[in-house]
């Protein structure tokens, strides 16, 4: 019997239609449209690809885009001040700076660059402190969104033996800090791992997010496991789909899955942002908080 799939563009759906009602009440609240500023340097299609997706959801829900495009040869002092200059701006309530960035530039001093308040995609040393303590804050917005992908359809994770493969600031070590939060047993998993097959054989849950295609084969999941596949290289995660499909009790397509939940969970954390701004009772995203569509 094959695993059931985690239809991440279905519950982004949910998400995305409430968010459409809520941000038009903020705008009879407030008079005024929340508004989200992305920062792209160079011409990476990819990440042009994926910053016009966002640019085409917040219209669909009613918010503001502003998009700021710099030059390749762009420095890190320049990148810096033109995110220092988005974190003062009024009418900027969330502010993302598209990764990766050229390898020239110092991405930490940019993300570091971004106001607290505003750092809806999870990416500063404050966030991910915040997450980890459980105090009030914005979540790393690919774990946030895995997180709400799971709760859409019930999953446990108290108790569940949770393995990350992947390490990275952005994605794997707040994967790690959110499962925690529910009570899972974590494990961390990386490049200098022993004997990588035999701790994913272990898992309740795999998070696959390296980057490295097909890097966790099918039949290293433990049967009934629950896997989700964050890594996207080309036109395959890091999963080895079809034949992990044939164990896992669930599982994320590629594409389909984990990446329109981060791309609701970028939004629903701007309006957040915005409410926060108003001072409204709702009050910051908590890192441990059930993100029901």
């Amino acid at each position: 019997m094959g695993a059931q799939i985690l239809d991440g563009r279905a519950v982004s759906e949910a998400i995305l239609d409430r968010l459409r009602r809520e941000v038009a009440d903020f705008v009879d609240r407030y008079g005024r449209v929340p508004l989200l500023a992305t920062v792209l340097v160079g011409d990476d299609p990819a990440s042009h690809t994926y910053v016009r997706m966002k640019a085409n959801r917040c219209a669909r829900i009613g918010m503001q885009s502003r998009r700021v495009e710099l030059e390749t040869g762009t420095t890190t002092e320049d990148l810096v001040n033109q995110i220092r200059e988005l974190s003062a701006d009024p009418a900027v309530d969330g502010i993302l700076l598209q990764h990766p960035v050229p390898s020239h530039i110092d991405e930490r001093a940019a993300f570091e660059a971004i106001d607290p308040a505003k750092d809806v995609d999870g990416v500063t040393r404050a966030s991910f402190a915040a997450m980890a303590f459980g105090e009030p804050g914005f979540r790393s917005a690919t774990p946030g969104g895995i997180i709400a992908l799971l709760d859409a359809y019930d999953i446990p994770l108290s108790g569940k033996h949770a393995v990350v493969v992947g390490r990275s600031p952005i994605l794997g070590k707040p994967m790690g800090m959110l499962l925690l939060a529910r009570d899972a047993t974590v494990t961390y998993c990386h490049s200098r791992t022993v004997d990588l097959p035999a701790r994913v054989a272990e898992a309740d849950v795999v998070v696959g997010c390296v980057g490295r295609p097909r890097l966790i084969r099918g039949d290293w999941i433990k049967p009934g496991a629950i896997v989700v596949d964050a890594g996207y290289t080309g036109d395959a995660g890091d999963v080895e789909t079809d034949a992990a499909a044939e164990r896992a009790s669930f599982i994320t397509p590629v594409p389909g899955g984990v990446g329109p939940m981060t791309i609701a969970t970028l939004l629903e954390q701007t309006l957040q942002a915005a409410r926060n701004r108003q001072s409204e009772p709702a009050g910051a995203v908590r890192a441990g908080d059930r993100g029901q569509p």
